[in-house]
């Protein structure tokens, strides 16, 4: 990106920054507030037949004692009944080397957050699997007890008291919030990857980021039939299981309101 177009998309940055920083609190989320969901239930099916497609062949093991008929004789899976398979060693190493890549970008939010503990750790983690996991593909900062903790730009406009607007499912990426849509794009901006290296080499950080993602998703599909597909309604639970998890992340509601079957991805 030549000179003042960076220039130009700091500035920006600083700009939604300071915008953000003047806002009062803003209220605490409650309930849902869908007003595009015709449009997201289509998003929601077209991204769910994406997912069930890359993970057509994931295994689970579950415990039958643990799956039992309800009072309409139809089948209750419990969530802790469904234990992900690792995947395979491929699938591990794309997830690893992804999150390595988004490691600068959320060291970033952490110093906007004011988190210096947080950015601290997710150094020291970054430093780790870069060198000692060759790039990232493995983990020893995690084998030792380093675990950091992934944060965004939606994350710091919530800190910075910008309300979660509207639910919105995003083509590929999935559950999401006005917020969090705005975060995502302001992230794009903000990496520091973008400033570090040739736009080409950038351009294949994102490739690797997106592919981790999908390995994720795919990892967890077993996951996703017990709590979201085997429901009355998918894009309801989905919906509900997206904002109390995401609420509670970021503070907003106590572990005791939520179920998180998704908990290990932002650990």
């Amino acid at each position: 990106m030549p000179a003042p177009r960076r220039a130009r998309s700091i500035v920006a940055v600083l700009l939604i920054g300071a915008l953000a920083a003047g806002c009062a609190q803003a209220p605490l989320p409650s309930g849902t507030n869908d007003p595009y969901e015709s449009v997201n239930r289509a998003w929601f099916n077209n991204n769910l037949a994406l997912d069930q497609a890359l993970s057509g062949d994931t295994e689970a093991e579950t415990d039958p004692a643990l799956v039992a008929l309800d009072d309409e004789g139809e089948t209750v899976v419990a969530p802790d009944a469904v234990t992900p398979q690792r995947g395979s060693f491929l699938r591990r190493i794309v997830s690893n080397f992804g999150a390595n890549l988004g490691l600068p970008s959320t060291i970033a939010n952490d110093l906007l957050q004011i988190r210096p503990d947080r950015a601290a750790e997710n150094t020291l983690r970054l430093v780790i699997n870069s060198t000692v996991g060759l790039g990232g593909l493995f983990d020893p900062a995690g084998r030792i007890g380093i675990h950091g903790r992934r944060s965004d730009f939606g994350e710091t406009l919530h800190r910075w008291g910008v309300g979660e607007g509207a639910y919105v499912v995003l083509p590929l990426l999935g559950p999401s919030t006005e917020r969090d849509a705005l975060g995502l794009a302001v992230d794009l901006v903000l990496d520091p990857l973008r400033f570090a290296l040739p736009r080409g080499e950038f351009g294949g950080t994102l490739v690797a980021r997106g592919a981790a993602r999908f390995a994720d998703r795919a990892e967890y599909a077993e996951i996703l039939d017990a709590n979201v597909i085997n429901t009355a309604d998918p894009y309801a639970q989905a919906r509900l299981l997206y904002l109390q998890t995401r609420r509670y992340h970021l503070g907003v509601e106590i572990e005791d309101e939520i179920i998180d079957p998704y908990a290990d991805l932002y650990d």
